[in-house]
């Protein structure tokens, strides 16, 4: 399989506006307070009927200080006490929802997600670690994907070591950029030592996967300023990098107010370093997986492209098509069944749900017919730019070229554009398309219209 990439200015320029991710199809905007408790419980039903594996999603929404530039969602507190509490409560949702999954399902991903997980005690997180085995099935042979994602800040050579005897294999660490300004102007001021004393740690307990996210768009950012960061972090050659596009919302997200607007680099300066990045990563032997996602060719995620079993879900790439996502704690999301499901956004509600021993959803939607085809044609244009028109017309019973004239119609200028190649039998998406992959993703969207204007910029 082509991995590669091609980076072109005037294709950017002109195809670069808002857009989803596509973590989901239909995306989180269409989950709806309709769908609740008794919803959720029918979907479980189902799901256990068809069986398969599980992956766990936990929402530790705690941080010690504010990065400015963050969209998550979390809970800004020096107080350390806050989150016993909110735990006792996670420990009660884990095992209220244990209770309804098969215990025969194993669970094969398992992630923390944040907020930052390591603002809890090592007590804490074996706790948390004990009650969810004591409620879901977890592997004992270190062969699941087990990850955690890592503000090096809040971690040390003991921490990983104790990650790892938890049953953590894959580590994501937060860098965003190098540069001391940069640091300054979205308040978070991490050093070198700290991040790569972490990562050497990872790698001497024996994790399988060190992933470094950085982010472009940032206050004070050059190509200079950016490519010296890079350059620090090539050197230890993480198996995989996330460089994420920084989406100035203020409007939505009260934290980024304090972003000084005047400081952020120009688009052609986002672009240039965009560009940079591109080259530089392929230089050094990464390839491009898609959306803001690069990896080392012997990663399992370039394994799995290659080989047509890649797949995404809320957390972003996976190579386990075949789990439902059960999302505990608060805002988490998950995918059960065929239906997509979030839990309440505030403690007090989560806390008062929990204690009348109600699942704490908050909305949810159930996938038609038409959602599911939709999604099945995104997924595959996502995660390999190539869609065959045969197998989708075999899954769900549909002449391609009937159902999708509209969508075919509307592919016609980006095929004029090198974007892609449009046959009888397939959609491929060239290298120039596949920084442009959510525009194609786009065109089978049938919500896009009345909600573009919710979503961040795609480039």
């Amino acid at each position: 399989m082509d991995q590669s990439i091609k980076f072109d200015l005037d294709l950017i320029n002109r195809y670069d506006k808002a857009g989803p991710r596509y973590t989901s199809y239909p995306t989180a905007l269409e989950l709806h307070e309709g769908f609740g408790d008794k919803e959720y419980r029918e979907h479980i039903a189902k799901s256990n009927a068809a069986g398969g594996p599980l992956s766990l999603y936990f929402h530790i929404p705690f941080c010690d200080t504010v990065c400015f530039y963050c969209a998550c969602n979390k809970i800004v507190t020096k107080n350390r006490g806050h989150a016993q509490p909110y735990l006792d409560n996670l420990y009660k949702e884990i095992a209220m929802q244990g209770d309804l999954f098969d215990r025969k399902r194993v669970v094969n991903q398992l992630h923390w997600g944040g907020g930052t997980p390591t603002f809890l005690s090592y007590e804490q997180m074996q706790k948390l670690m004990q009650v969810t085995r004591a409620h879901f099935s977890l592997r004992d042979d270190d062969q699941g994907e087990y990850s955690i994602e890592i503000d090096p800040r809040e971690t040390d050579d003991r921490t990983i070591h104790q990650l790892r005897e938890l049953g953590f294999n894959r580590i994501s660490l937060g860098v965003q950029d190098f540069d001391p300004a940069v640091q300054k102007a979205v308040n978070r001021l991490q050093s070198e030592e700290q991040t790569f004393a972490v990562l050497a740690a990872a790698r001497a307990e024996g994790f399988r996967s060190t992933n470094i996210d950085l982010i472009y768009g940032l206050p004070l950012q050059t190509v200079a300023t950016f490519s010296r960061t890079l350059d620090k972090l090539l050197a230890v050659a993480p198996d995989r990098f996330s460089i994420f596009n920084y989406a100035h919302m203020p409007a939505r997200f009260k934290t980024q107010r304090q972003i000084n607007e005047a400081d952020l680099p120009t688009a052609d300066i986002k672009l240039d370093i965009l560009q940079m990045v591109g080259r530089r990563l392929t230089e050094a032997g990464y390839v491009y997986i898609g959306m803001d996602h690069f990896a080392r060719p012997d990663d399992e995620l370039a394994i799995a492209q290659r080989e047509g079993k890649l797949y995404r879900n809320f957390q972003g790439y996976s190579t386990h098509s075949d789990c439902d996502l059960v999302g505990l704690g608060i805002t988490s999301i998950g995918r059960v069944g065929d239906a997509y499901i979030q839990n309440v956004k505030e403690l007090a509600e989560y806390d008062q749900l929990i204690g009348q021993g109600r699942l704490p959803v908050f909305k949810g939607v159930e996938l038609n017919d038409d959602d599911k085809l939709r999604r099945a044609v995104i997924t595959q244009l996502i995660c390999h730019f190539d869609l065959n028109f045969a197998a989708i017309e075999k899954a769900f019973g549909i002449d391609f070229h009937d159902y999708f004239a509209d969508e075919l119609k509307a592919l016609a200028p980006m095929q004029a554009d090198g974007l892609l190649t449009v046959s009888e039998q397939n959609i491929h998406v060239l290298p120039a398309g596949r920084l442009l992959i959510r525009n194609i993703c786009m065109v089978f969207d049938r919500y896009l219209a009345q909600k573009q204007q919710q979503f961040s910029k795609v480039i």
